[in-house]
């Protein structure tokens, strides 16, 4: 019987690993946020997954190029790599 695990591409494995690495943190740091039982070490504690989150996105977005790039043109990847772009400036605090 084959696995459908085989059938899988190699990009699509490593971007839902980043996602799961990524949910894990977040719940790692909503628990300790729990223990911390302090506001302002919480509010410290969330300023660090506020950097997590976008460097996870980009590293995601940037495998899943990566994956696509025979089946891409280079105007494609502009546009593209202009919209992460913008979403990380409609973004920011």
């Amino acid at each position: 019987m084959k696995s459908w695990f085989v059938s899988i591409e190699l990009a699509l494995i490593i971007m839902v690993g980043f996602r799961v690495l990524s949910g894990l943190i977040e719940i790692s740091a909503a628990m300790l946020m729990l223990k911390l039982n302090s506001i302002e070490k919480a509010i410290g504690v969330n300023a660090v997954l506020a950097i997590i989150g976008p460097t996870i996105f980009i590293l995601s977005v940037v495998v899943g190029l990566v994956g696509m790039s025979d089946k891409l043109s280079f105007s494609k990847f502009l546009f593209i790599g202009a919209g992460v772009m913008l979403i990380l400036i409609g973004i920011r605090k």
